[in-house]
């Protein structure tokens, strides 16, 4: 089985090296790609103010988020959780980045980075040159955001981890590859989509009575009969 973690954060702000802190952290569980029903999810008190700014995407203020618990006090039901699983995010630095802040700060061991798979970067070099936003990517792969009306952190790994697995290739992770393949041997002949032109194979006069004789030798042959008969 591979275990992965598919994990998200929502924050009071963008820089955690200026005070910024981590508000939510939803994380979930999946085995083969698949979730396993397993999540974790914990809102926590920053012990600071909630900038109205951060307050307008996430929908947290200070005061509902007053007498949560503290990052230091779910830090090790957060890393038994974790394990030594990879972790995928979108934009996963800035996660990375927000979650060792904390870590260091309940005087834990920053996450390894070779953990961390960037769903984000992923699917910037799947799609160049197009918008790779969580929502962008939900169009994209037909996959329902409409409930998403706010950057809450557990709606948005449930969402991040159908397009981690559409980014794989889908239920068949394989054709994802089949398809990078074939991308540049294409280029290779040109590039674009060339169409072929049909080549029927047409018998020659000598083939068409060699194989009248061969029939003609069978006994009450399927050849003879109708509909094959007719033309």
């Amino acid at each position: 089985m591979t275990r992965q973690i598919v994990l998200d954060t929502e924050t009071t702000g963008l820089d955690p090296l200026k005070g910024d802190r981590v508000i939510e952290i939803a994380a979930i569980e999946l085995a083969n790609l698949m979730p396993t029903g397993r999540t974790f999810h914990t809102l926590l008190d920053p012990e600071r103010d909630v900038p109205e700014e951060s307050t307008r995407v996430h929908g947290f203020t200070a005061e509902m988020l007053r007498g949560k618990p503290k990052f230091a006090e779910q830090a090790e039901e957060f890393l038994r959780f974790l394990g030594d699983a990879p972790i995928v995010a979108h934009n996963a630095p800035f996660d990375f980045g927000f979650l060792d802040a904390e870590l260091l700060r309940a005087k834990r061991d920053r996450l390894d980075r070779a953990r961390m798979i960037d769903s984000l970067a992923l699917a910037k070099k799947r799609f160049l040159g197009m918008p790779n936003s969580l929502d962008a990517l939900c169009r994209r792969f037909g996959i329902d955001n409409s409930m998403r009306t706010s950057h809450n952190a557990l709606l948005d790994v449930q969402l991040l981890a159908q397009v981690y697995l559409e980014l794989m290739g889908g239920r068949q992770p394989g054709l994802t590859l089949a398809t990078t393949i074939a991308a540049p041997a294409t280029a290779a002949l040109g590039g674009g989509t060339r169409q072929r032109a049909p080549r029927p194979i047409e018998p020659a006069e000598a083939e068409l009575s060699a194989h009248a004789a061969f029939v003609g030798k069978l006994k009450d042959p399927l050849w003879l009969k109708p509909p094959f008969a007719e033309g």
